[in-house]
């Protein structure tokens, strides 16, 4: 019982081991490059190099091992792909690497989980045809943990940008009212949430790159609206390009649509408060219920029960 469970705890290390490897080390280069600026050099040069030059073996290492992992799990065409890069964008995940890391970890999880649920039963004692069977679900288990990973992580992100959706319009409101224009308002908007917001501001300073890039303002906002996957962000680009299509007030346009984004809040806290009555029936009717039920019961039963007893010695 013991070995297995020693050998599941090696290869976890072991792959933390690797991961730690090669994980970038942003402070240790930031201190190098001041020092270079500085004109000074480390003490442990040598060290340094020699630790880049373990970087750079294990970076190569995993270069080579990550398209084996990708291989069973690659999406079959390129449309499928890019439906995988929205979703990790949506997730907050835009590194170039970062789909074949998914696709690869999918894979590497799968396996882990199938050795590590293998190993436990056959250390149970159970019969080679159960532990075979229990790693194949210990597979599909960690083959769709990843899968799971993201769709928390974008409604985990979604739900950020949608709270803070209604601060940003009230200050795009006061940007455009006090003379900006529409695209320095975003770009204002951009700046001032990312200290408050962190992932609406990432987003608002996205479609104002874009912007500076050369592409229109129009289709910025459908790209950030795209990027988002949120249904308020949406309502809001359509508002936007209409406004600008018919030549309304675009000021007029984003306060009533931020007026409409707190109703639509207040509205889901309160059916959220609503449902609190109906989702406390179970704890109440399995674990509360039973107590009072107990000790209201439980004294009346034992005095008919100590009577019943009494009355039975009379006779």
């Amino acid at each position: 019982m013991e070995s297995p469970l020693l050998l599941v705890c090696m290869g976890i290390a072991t792959v933390g081991l690797i991961g730690l490897s090669v994980w970038p080390r942003k402070k240790d280069d930031q201190a190098a490059v001041v020092r270079r600026m500085r004109g000074q050099t480390s003490v442990d040069e040598a060290a340094e190099l020699q630790e880049r030059a373990r970087e750079s073996v294990a970076a190569k290492m995993m270069g080579k091992v990550t398209p084996l992992a990708m291989r069973p799990v690659m999406p079959k065409t390129g449309a499928e792909m890019t439906q995988l890069r929205m979703k990790l964008s949506a997730a907050g995940y835009r590194n170039a690497t970062a789909p074949s890391t998914f696709l690869a970890s999918k894979t590497v999880i799968g396996i882990l989980a199938a050795l590590a649920v293998a190993i436990y039963s056959l250390g149970k004692g159970d019969e080679l045809q159960n532990a075979l069977g229990l790693s194949v679900f210990g597979a599909a288990i960690g083959f769709m943990a990843p899968n799971m990973w993201l769709s928390s992580s974008m409604k985990k992100r979604g739900n950020a940008i949608a709270d803070g959706l209604p601060d940003a319009l009230d200050l795009m409101v006061i940007s455009v009212e006090a003379g900006l224009a529409l695209d320095g308002a975003i770009q204002r908007v951009g700046d001032e949430l990312s200290k408050v917001h962190l992932e609406l501001g990432e987003e608002f300073q996205i479609a104002t790159r874009e912007s500076q890039m050369g592409i229109p303002r129009a289709e910025a906002l459908a790209n950030l609206a795209e990027r988002t996957r949120v249904p308020a962000m949406k309502s809001l680009v359509a508002i936007v390009n209409q406004a600008e299509k018919f030549g309304t007030s675009i000021a007029r346009a984003l306060r009533n649509q931020a007026d409409a984004l707190r109703v639509k809040r207040r509205q889901a806290a309160e059916e959220r408060a609503q449902k609190v009555a109906v989702k406390l029936m179970l704890p109440l009717i399995l674990f509360i219920f039973p107590a009072i039920f107990v000790v209201l019961v439980g004294p009346a039963a034992m005095r008919m029960v100590n009577m019943a007893k009494t009355s039975s010695l009379f006779r």
